[in-house]
């Protein structure tokens, strides 16, 4: 099996870290390819980032269509051109927060996101609306670091994301906390240690998921909503989209 893990900024770094996380809890048979687009911003923190990354996400889903890519992974919590790159492919896509929101609501009944910026808080509470887990997630808790900054300095990391999740099971009850950004899949294991509750890195959510969905043989319906695109003509950053 082959899953190709998209992260959709452009650092390198970040990247690797991603690739780590990925291939430490796939299966042995299973070949993680960890990519970023070769265009798009060095992190995502606002509805500009996101929109600039969507193209180079949507380059890397239609280059895995000729590499032979049984399933993809959008590494990033917005879960950036999703639906657009399900377009392009019968093959599972799966984001990570759609992966963790979905693993988190069968492990707890309410839950809390940590994540970066509080710039990001207002998109989040929108993609966790339109997943329909309003009701389960009972706060989304903003640290004043960037992405970049969980990269640069893992220690400040560790110990904002341990202050917001103490905060989430005291203050807000919640029963098992989701990573909200894909540079902190390095940190969830020891603070499902030291919580004693769920810690939820999406990452990894989306590739076991990822893994069971192609064991079943299951891919993404051409029925209506996820039909290949009309062939048009592009210009620009993306080129002709393939029509099957």
């Amino acid at each position: 099996m082959k899953i190709k893990v998209i992260n959709p900024n452009t650092t390198l770094e970040m990247t690797s870290s991603i690739e780590h996380a990925a291939k430490h809890m796939a299966r042995p048979d299973t070949e993680i390819i960890a990519v970023s687009p070769k265009m798009g911003p060095i992190s995502i923190e606002s509805y500009y980032d996101e929109y600039l990354s969507i193209p180079g996400v949507l380059e890397e889903i239609k280059a895995g269509e000729e590499e032979g890519v049984d399933a993809f992974v959008i590494a990033c919590w917005g879960d950036p051109g999703l639906h657009a790159a399900r377009e392009l492919t019968d093959k599972p896509v799966i984001g990570i927060a759609e992966a963790s929101l979905y693993l988190a609501s069968m492990l707890g009944a309410r839950f809390s996101v940590v994540t970066v910026l509080p710039r990001i808080k207002t998109m989040l509470e929108e993609l966790v609306d339109s997943y329909g887990m309003s009701k389960k997630v009972v706060n989304i808790r903003t640290t004043p670091l960037c992405v970049i900054d969980f990269e640069n300095d893992p220690v400040r990391g560790m110990e904002m994301l341990r202050q917001e999740g103490r905060r989430a099971i005291e203050e807000d009850d919640a029963e098992a906390i989701l990573l909200g950004c894909a540079g902190m899949a390095e940190f969830a294991d020891k603070l499902e240690e030291e919580f004693g509750v769920p810690v939820i890195d999406g990452v990894v959510a989306a590739v076991k998921f990822a893994e069971s969905v192609v064991d079943l043989g299951k891919k993404t319906s051409k029925l209506k909503t996820y039909k290949y695109p009309e062939k048009k003509e592009y210009t620009g950053l993306l080129t002709e989209f393939a029509h099957k």
